[in-house]
């Protein structure tokens, strides 16, 4: 009998710290944190998205080709496009496509007759061209102007089993000030191809850890402060060349919030097709934010 009793006890006890942990793992922040990294992993795997890209090649002044063929001064992946697809002629800062007869290439989803002008320094929409199963765009890094290749059949893609976590802890939510400069500034910000540049900054985030203060140099990007940050579980961890965290706009009082949970992987974490800013010096923290994304790195 009195093994009976001890038995319930113990089944007791168990159910309550079931009960428990359910009720911590459904509080309505867990939930926020959960419904965020859902959102974020839906955005990584979407056509826009940083898994499906296959390529960046930089053009040169002139005409480049462009196809499968090895001959080619820009080679597309093996099978993807026909061996000879046309060209890419870039003067100054203009490119213009020109493909051979019977390429299927599109231009928003327009064939492509001729040569046309697909980007030039005042061009403000986007124009996208598709062949198949790939997609490609034009960006501008500084005085780089290249091809962003995707392919929207990527395996990598299906094959994505998600990026592991820290797990959800509350006190990782920092209350911040923005400490604002009382002239303009900037900050110099090198991107993970080597170029440097000049960015605006609204100013620093001051906050507390362990009764220690902390600042983190901020960018404005619409209504939100974008932080480039590494801390002491860089390269260990988490991915070497630091996470990024958003944090809103504060009003009056210069008060908001930094969630350390939702810190995340950069692009290039996903893919070497990828041209993220790295953290300046003053943001890498001295501290283990053991909180976010952890590093994910199977591309490499």
């Amino acid at each position: 009998m009195k093994h009976f009793r001890q038995f319930y006890i113990t089944i007791a006890a168990i159910t309550i710290l079931s009960v428990n942990l359910h009720a911590q793992a459904s509080t309505p922040y867990q939930k926020d944190i959960e419904d965020w990294h859902a959102t974020r992993i839906d955005e990584l795997k979407a056509d826009n998205g940083w898994l499906n890209l296959v390529g960046l090649y930089w053009l040169p002044q002139g005409k480049s080709t462009f196809g499968t063929a090895a001959t080619n001064n820009v080679v597309f992946p093996a099978g993807s496009i026909t061996p000879v697809a046309g060209y890419f002629l870039r003067t100054g800062n203009t490119i213009k496509l020109g493909v051979e007869t019977g390429s299927d290439i599109k231009i928003n989803s327009a064939p492509v007759t001729g040569e046309a002008v697909i980007y030039q320094d005042d061009q403000r929409d986007l124009q996208v061209m598709t062949y198949g199963n790939l997609q490609w765009v034009i960006i501008k890094r500084d005085d780089k102007i290249g091809i962003r290749l995707r392919d929207l059949k990527s395996p990598l893609v299906n094959s994505f089993k998600g990026v592991e976590r820290f797990a959800v802890d509350s006190t990782w939510r920092i209350p911040a000030t923005l400490q604002t400069p009382t002239q303009p500034a900037s900050i110099y910000i090198t991107n993970i191809i080597g170029q440097t540049s000049q960015q605006k900054s609204p100013g620093k985030l001051v906050f507390t850890i362990n009764k220690q203060q902390y600042t983190l140099d901020a960018l404005e990007e619409g209504d939100e402060l974008f932080i480039v940050f590494g801390d002491a579980t860089s390269g260990n961890t988490t991915y070497p060349s630091g996470r990024f965290v958003y944090a809103k706009k504060p009003g009056a009082d210069g008060k908001t919030v930094i969630d350390f949970n939702k810190a995340y992987n950069p692009p290039c974490a996903f893919t070497n097709y990828a041209t993220c800013p790295l953290p300046p010096k003053q943001n890498i923290l001295p501290i283990a934010i053991t909180a976010g994304e952890k590093n994910y790195g199977h591309h490499m």
